[in-house]
């Protein structure tokens, strides 16, 4: 069985290597990091990963991680490629999951039973 590969966009380097260590720890997985949605699309359109996480404003460039979300969904490509937004706030949670994301997670919740629950679908 091969390693199960997460993409991780937007986050700074701190938050990802927090989120690394935490979804290594608990499933194993490679996590790949994006620091735009331009280097993510191009990312996907070339390799195949398990689940996408997307920060809810991209720390490279302060881009929306919800308008990220609808692009990647409005792709035929794309579309069926699992994605979660990392954040805290329930709102923003609500509107990626409107766009299509699976329920996501926060950051205060890295290692956690709600981290774990969430990505269980697609890593476990």
């Amino acid at each position: 069985m091969s390693m199960k590969r997460v993409l991780s966009i937007g986050q700074c380097a701190a938050d990802h290597g927090s989120l690394s260590r935490a979804i290594r720890n608990h499933f194993a997985a490679e996590v790949v990091p994006a620091a735009t949605a331009e280097e993510a699309l191009c990312a996907l359109r070339q390799e195949t990963f398990d689940v996408v996480l997307v920060n809810r404003i991209l720390d490279a460039d302060g881009s929306s991680g919800l308008d990220f979300i609808g692009q990647l969904k409005s792709e035929d490509a794309l579309r069926r490629t699992p994605i979660m937004l990392v954040s805290n706030y329930d709102d923003a949670q609500r509107q990626a999951e409107e766009r299509g994301a699976l329920p996501g997670f926060g950051k205060a919740t890295l290692g956690q039973p709600r981290m774990i629950a969430c990505l269980k679908p697609v890593l476990g």
